[in-house]
């Protein structure tokens, strides 16, 4: 592990931003204006990790991803060179903000699902959107106006699908969220006015309703969602709002008895060797096109993103214990993590996180100049942050990137 003072600023940064070290974003949602993807192609970033978070965007993501992905040979081969070579990685998930339009099949009052495909009658439909919803609706023009229910095992089966016809595929955007408000049904003829440039599903403006999606099922969606990353071995980018304790434990529920022992000096000097030995054996696996390997059939993700990460300092040492058998990765954005008055949290989150455990992402919902712009403002922050020089930083912030998306330990990982 690497400490804070791994890189040091030499004097004042070239004027030009290092672009073509090669800048990659964790975290995007360019699908929810697709007029905007073809510029992917011409952004100054090499690769970007595309979220699905509804029923709307998880085939815009494959889309998307048939014009623009790209391969693991082509982004280790090409991520230092200056060739007009851009691409996607996709993930496919269910964000919490969604998680009321999944019913939990497995609940015995749901086996009698009419109409096939399981459809809810609009009895069992009220049902379920009572049962999750807080507190509880009971205006039944408003329940019958939300959308029909998907079966939980649905989802877990078509996303299944998705991540093994996408090899290199994540499991995101998912999580929790204590603040979220579901928004009201379209008015008469509103609908009709709407946006079409914007993908539908999303806020779109309507006014924010009084319920919320309680935790216990938001918690049912996730846990199933971050148990079908980890029998894939698919990293993971999660969502947590307001609820920093719960997302902890809720993750540590799902590693619950694989905890790693504490080890001596030289119990992790051994283990440092043998990591440097896969990272050779990975970095030709790679550059050979081949499939690195990684674990599999876990109960929890083996990567897992903390997704512009607006937790304390505190709160952030419990994922850096070495017990955790996952490994965690805290991702900065410039539109959640500096745009508010939560950015000196922030800035001590940065400084306490190790160097080779850092992402930066835009999280921005329009592909392009904007995104490269908010990518390079947080790379520069974090440099300025840890006291690195912003070529060096941009060289960690590759690695730490293309470790988290492919595992093994990435070509520049500090040991």
């Amino acid at each position: 592990m690497s400490s804070h003072s791994d890189f040091q600023t030499e004097g004042s940064d070239a004027d030009e931003f290092p672009w073509s070290v090669g800048v990659f974003d964790a975290h995007c949602h360019p699908t929810d204006t697709m007029q905007n993807t073809p510029s992917i192609a011409n952004m100054k970033a090499k690769a970007i990790v595309i979220m699905a978070t509804r029923r709307q965007d998880q085939d815009l993501v494959t889309e998307v991803v048939s014009k623009h992905g790209v391969d693991k040979h082509s982004i280790v081969t090409s991520a230092t060179d200056d060739k007009d070579w851009r691409g996607v990685v996709p993930s496919y998930g269910w964000h919490p903000w969604f998680s009321h339009q999944i019913y939990d099949d497995s609940d015995d009052i749901y086996h009698s699902a009419e109409g096939g495909a399981g459809k809810l009658t609009n009895e069992q439909k009220m049902a379920h959107y009572t049962s999750v919803l807080t507190p509880a609706p009971e205006d039944r023009e408003f329940l019958l106006a939300l959308p029909e229910a998907l079966p939980l095992s649905n989802l877990l089966s078509d996303t299944r699908s998705r991540l093994e016809q996408h090899p290199l595929a994540l499991v995101g955007e998912i999580g929790l969220d204590r603040g979220m408000r579901i928004p009201e049904a379209w008015l008469p003829g509103q609908a009709n006015s709407r946006d079409n440039t914007l993908t539908p599903g999303g806020r779109e403006g309507r006014k924010l309703s009084p319920y919320k999606v309680s935790m216990e099922h938001q918690k049912t969606i996730l846990l199933a969602q971050l148990r079908l990353a980890g029998e894939m071995g698919r990293a993971t980018s999660v969502h947590g709002v307001q609820c920093h304790g719960l997302l902890y434990e809720t993750l540590r529920e799902c590693w619950k008895g694989y905890e790693r022992q504490s080890m001596s000096k030289r119990e992790r000097k051994k283990v440092q060797q043998e990591r440097k030995k896969d990272d050779t054996e990975n970095a030709a696996t790679a550059a050979a096109g081949d499939k690195i390997k990684t674990k599999t059939n876990l109960p929890y993700p083996p990567r897992i993103c903390l997704h512009s990460y607006s937790g304390p300092a505190e709160q952030a040492k419990l994922y850096l214990a070495s017990e955790v058998p996952a490994e965690i990765f805290f991702s900065f954005s410039l539109a959640i993590n500096f745009s508010t008055s939560a950015r000196d949290k922030t800035e001590e989150v940065i400084k306490l996180v190790p160097a080779e455990q850092i992402l930066i992402e835009s999280d921005l919902h329009i592909a392009g100049d904007r995104m490269d712009a908010n990518l390079k403002g947080m790379a520069e922050k974090v440099c300025e942050l840890k006291g690195w020089s912003v070529e060096e930083g941009v060289k960690q912030l590759r690695a730490n990137w293309m470790r988290f998306v492919f595992g093994g330990s990435g070509e520049d990982r500090k040991a």
